[in-house]
């Protein structure tokens, strides 16, 4: 993937940007941190060249300033919510948080559990995080909020909550996931350090949209993609325009409740600092971008991979026909259809000639290369061997792993272990490749060739194992697949 961003330009612009708002509040700012501080590869997808972990290392550079809340809704607590990508629970990824920050020498000072209304499981981790020495405070359910701010700006609202004892002139407030109360606790600080008579700011980071790209710009139509389960929209700052004459994008929950968000401030200092929803934001990102043509590329490929996954999760019954409704019409915005992924076009190509199931990779020199199922091998695992087959520069037909070593293995997966497909997954090829590489000289040059398929587009035209996702998402390969079970013919359409 060619590069378009800069990340040591973003780091450095970006610590310095945090540091200005800090000065223009005096005392302390409570930053609200939106998506992943580290990890995030949706951003580093869309953006070529920012690094995943860009915003925990810019971080970094303001650890002397620096402290972090993390913030953790009771509701959560109560449902043992899970996160996603990590399938485990809120109160867990808490701890996680907060041992991963600590490891990099940034403050974590201590855990708010908000939406508190007397929940059993919210007290009991409260009382775990006592017995690890970890600083927790309560935040309660406030009626009418966000509405209701002369009850909300009261002592009865803000004023009830526990006040967050902070240190540090910066204070990052952060959460496992969305709907964990960040902005109501950065504006419950506000309301607790004016009483004390402490000058305190409130800014937003979230890295989108990008604020000034164009409404229209495929990076921010990614983000509307990545966000289609939420209903989040892209909108024209309307605030912004008024106030200074000029287009900035920002997205409607903001928008909406900027209104609130000026009333509360009024409440708390008789004037709001801010005149949009865009000026409360402190993201840098649009700035470093250096090759716009690679980047519309990169998040163009990145909507197209965002409209298969939704059709993948209607199939297996965890998706929506209007999230994939909605990502239909920003392919239409941003012009594109699935034959702009050139290996969705490879594996569809091979399929159709051979009327098997089918697979295509490109590498990072363009070259495509494709597989198909045979009764040995799955499709993904032919696929990586054709690929490190490629890199390594062996024969094509080249047997890598030998027949009589592949058999004992699919007669264990069959009669040994009850399964119903013999044919090698991709981890059960890498380990086979990985205990012959001892030996064979060509299966060394190929296992050593797995680094180079990092960034590298994959399409299938089956929906692939849980395994073989998990081995393409370790290898850091973008991968698509139709909305085909391996057993049935299309299952949608």
């Amino acid at each position: 993937m060619k590069n378009g961003f800069d990340n040591e330009k973003y780091l450095k612009i970006q610590s310095e940007h945090i540091k200005e708002r800090i000065a223009k509040f005096g005392d302390k700012l409570y930053l609200e941190f939106g998506g992943k501080l580290f990890d995030d590869y949706h951003a580093s997808r869309v953006l070529p060249g920012f690094h995943p972990d860009s915003k925990l290392k810019m971080l970094m550079q303001l650890a002397d300033y620096a402290e972090i809340v993390i913030v953790i809704s009771a509701v959560d607590i109560e449902k043992n919510k899970i996160r996603g990508d990590l399938g485990i629970t809120y109160d867990k990824d808490v701890l996680r948080l907060r041992d991963e920050f600590q490891k990099r020498g940034l403050m974590v000072g201590s855990v708010v559990i908000t939406h508190y209304t007397g929940q059993q499981s919210a007290k009991a981790f409260r009382d775990k995080l006592k017995k690890l020495k970890i600083k927790a405070y309560y935040h309660y359910t406030i009626p009418g909020y966000p509405s209701n701010v002369p009850l909300i700006v009261s002592d009865e609202g803000f004023g009830k909550n526990d006040y967050i004892e902070t240190s540090r002139p910066l204070v990052v407030i952060t959460a496992p996931g969305p709907g964990s109360g960040k902005m109501a606790t950065c504006l419950s600080q506000l309301y607790h350090e004016n009483k004390r008579g402490i000058k305190a700011g409130y800014a937003k980071f979230e890295t989108f949209p990008i604020w000034n790209l164009p409404l229209k710009h495929p990076v921010n139509i990614a983000y509307e993609a990545a966000t289609a389960d939420l209903n989040d929209v892209n909108m024209i700052d309307p605030w912004h325009l008024e106030a200074y004459g000029k287009t900035t994008v920002n997205y409607n929950r903001d928008i909406e409740i900027y209104p609130v968000l000026d009333a509360i401030f009024k409440g708390i200092y008789g004037k709001n600092p801010y005149k949009s929803p865009t000026d409360m934001g402190v993201n840098m990102a649009g700035l470093c971008i250096y090759d716009d043509d690679a980047c519309r590329e990169a998040s163009n490929q990145e909507i197209i991979r965002r409209y298969y996954t939704a059709l993948n999760q209607l199939v297996e019954g965890d998706g929506t026909e209007d999230e994939v409704d909605k990502i239909e019409l920003l392919m239409q915005q941003a012009k594109i259809t699935t034959d702009d992924r050139k290996v969705t076009i490879a594996a569809k190509e091979r399929a159709a000639k051979s009327g098997l199931q089918c697979a295509a990779i490109e590498l990072d020199d363009g070259t495509i290369i494709t597989s198909e199922t045979s009764p040995l091998l799955g499709t993904s695992a032919a696929l990586l061997l054709n690929a490190t087959k490629h890199l390594a520069g062996l024969d094509h037909n080249l047997k890598l792993i030998p027949k009589e070593m592949i058999e004992p293995i699919q007669n264990m997966k069959v009669s040994y272990l009850s399964g119903n497909n013999p044919r090698l997954h991709t981890d059960e090829v890498l380990v086979a490749l990985a205990m012959l590489s001892n030996t064979d000289e060509n299966c060394k040059k190929a296992l050593e060739q797995l680094p180079k398929l990092n960034g590298c587009q994959v399409h299938s035209t089956v929906m692939l194992s849980e395994v073989d996702r998990k081995i393409f998402k370790k290898l850091g390969v973008n991968v698509t697949c139709e909305p085909v079970s391996k057993e049935k013919k299309s299952l949608i359409g």
